[in-house]
């Protein structure tokens, strides 16, 4: 049997286009995101990122203008000196914080998105698919300094000619890419072929007597392998974690497949997961599931 080693592989695909094979045998296809739509997104991020700068600015002079003319005229000099060396400080190291905040939160909080990459519909993702987390938003955007050097993000851009899947140095070191909002997903391969994304995976099932009967023909289930389990015992544990949309497509595409390889019709009336669920309880239940 002809195995695939890694089931969330990115796997080749032509164009500015990054596959992914999930364990429920769908690829998704995700549009990558090019130069002007992140260009689009960072100015206006920074456009944004200018007006809060400007009312933290006019917030610390308001402030220590006031702490100078609460200070007594004996201490005025001295209080004036502190204030200045506190303002400058403060001065520096705020724009810093505001500038990789702003990103770093965002894209750690907010599905890899900032206000700008909402606006322009693109996120940044893990190159396996999944959400960036918070560690990995950071590094992201604390070589962001690097790649705007010498201005502009030069090195930033040069790096994103450089590489296939448009990644400046940041998204080379976090194991980030920058893709359009939307997926566009496909089937991989039927549930009844040869290859299974999950053999190399998961640790073989040790089936168990359930203490119900399945109302499912047993020389239907019979039909079933292994490798039927272990998809059936994916999509049912990461259901929740997509949406309904997406749950309700891969449910539909798996109970015709499965039902197909058991030439066995679905009862009418009888819900897809409720159909999936049973499959799944009736493998397990199986003394000598066969590979």
């Amino acid at each position: 049997m002809e195995q695939v080693q890694n089931p969330q592989a990115v796997r080749p695909s032509p164009g500015d286009q990054l596959s992914i094979a999930t364990p429920e045998l769908v690829a998704i296809d995700f549009p990558l995101a090019g130069l002007g739509s992140r260009f689009v997104a960072i100015f206006l991020d920074y456009l944004l990122w200018v007006v809060v700068g400007v009312i933290l600015v006019i917030a610390l002079i308001i402030f220590f203008s006031g702490s100078t003319g609460a200070s007594s005229a004996a201490s005025a000099t001295t209080t004036s000196s502190t204030s200045y060396k506190w303002g400058e400080a403060i001065g520096i190291a705020i724009p810093f914080l505001v500038l990789w905040g702003y990103f770093t939160l965002f894209e750690a909080f907010w599905n890899g998105q900032t206000p700008g990459k909402r606006i322009m519909k693109i996120r940044v993702i893990q190159k396996t698919g999944r959400p960036m987390n918070l560690f990995e938003s950071m590094g992201r955007n604390l070589v962001r300094f690097v790649d705007w050097l010498p201005a502009f993000y030069i090195i930033g851009v040069i790096s994103m000619f450089a590489t296939k899947r448009q990644q400046r140095l940041g998204d080379l070191i976090a194991g980030t890419l920058v893709v359009h909002e939307r997926p566009v997903e496909r089937p991989v391969e039927s549930i009844g072929s040869s290859r299974t994304f999950t053999s190399n995976v998961f640790k073989p099932v040790e089936a168990t007597r359930v203490p119900r009967e399945s109302p499912l023909p047993a020389d239907a289930i019979a039909k079933l392998t292994l490798a039927d389990l272990q998809a059936l015992e994916q999509y049912l544990a990461r259901r929740l974690d997509v949406p309904l949309e997406t749950r309700a497509a891969l449910a539909s595409r798996m109970s015709d497949s499965i039902a197909q390889k058991m030439n066995y019709a679905i009862p009418v009336g009888m819900n897809q997961e409720t159909f999936l669920e049973e499959v799944a309880y009736a493998l397990r239940s199986l003394p000598d599931l066969r590979r």
